[in-house]
């Protein structure tokens, strides 16, 4: 493989790979955000969805058919995955909403995969016979970077929500440990005076 069937491919893994949609958005509390996505008839596709932070990590989401077909809807999920084979063709709709909350803000990610993957090399299938070492090396390395790719980007929305998790939590122990410090110095307190009053009582003597 020369200089120039290298770019080619290079070229073609980079189109393969951003032919995803990743997005992370914020939902505020009582809002509810719609986006839309222009796919053809008889296209595999899967949307993806997590909530990161914010609240009880739920929200309601819905994903209607150009024709109004509701084909998915379900509420308060922190995370789900849907896939399905396109039946016509047009604008298709996917709603999230967190109007059920009143005070919490929320940030959800959303990864919405759409078609089958294009070869990586043209002609793919006649020249599988007759590739070369590196083309095969290529591929191989295409595959595992796709893979690390989807590895990372799960393991970035754990250690984010693990992380806003144990914030929360440390946020609750300190206010906790604060109150019972509190507790603690109004007791000790009332203990000292009860027992001042103990000694300072006069006693009334008859003759």
């Amino acid at each position: 493989m020369d200089f120039r069937a290298a770019v080619i491919l290079l070229l073609a893994v980079i189109a393969t790979v951003s032919r995803a949609i990743e997005l992370t958005f914020e939902l505020p509390d009582n809002a509810n955000q719609c986006f839309y996505e222009d796919i053809k008839q008889g296209v595999d596709a899967t949307i993806e969805f997590q909530v990161v932070t914010g609240g009880q990590y739920d929200v309601d989401m819905a994903l209607e058919a150009p024709n109004g077909k509701v084909l998915y809807k379900d509420v308060r999920k922190q995370y789900d995955s849907f896939t399905w084979k396109t039946e016509v063709e047009g604008t298709y709709k996917v709603c999230f909403s967190n109007e059920f909350s009143t005070f919490s803000h929320k940030i959800v990610y959303m990864d919405w995969q759409i078609g089958e993957e294009k070869p990586l090399l043209p002609n793919m299938e006649q020249h599988m016979s007759a590739m070369t070492m590196m083309e095969t090396s290529s591929s191989g390395i295409h595959e595992r970077l796709k893979a690390i790719d989807d590895y990372q980007t799960h393991h970035r929305l754990r250690e984010a929500t693990g992380r806003k998790r144990a914030e929360e939590l440390n946020e609750r122990v300190l206010w906790w440990s604060v109150g019972q410090t509190v507790v603690v110095v109004f007791i000790g307190v009332g203990q000292v005076f009860i027992l001042r009053s103990f000694f300072t009582d006069k006693r009334t003597i008859s003759y």
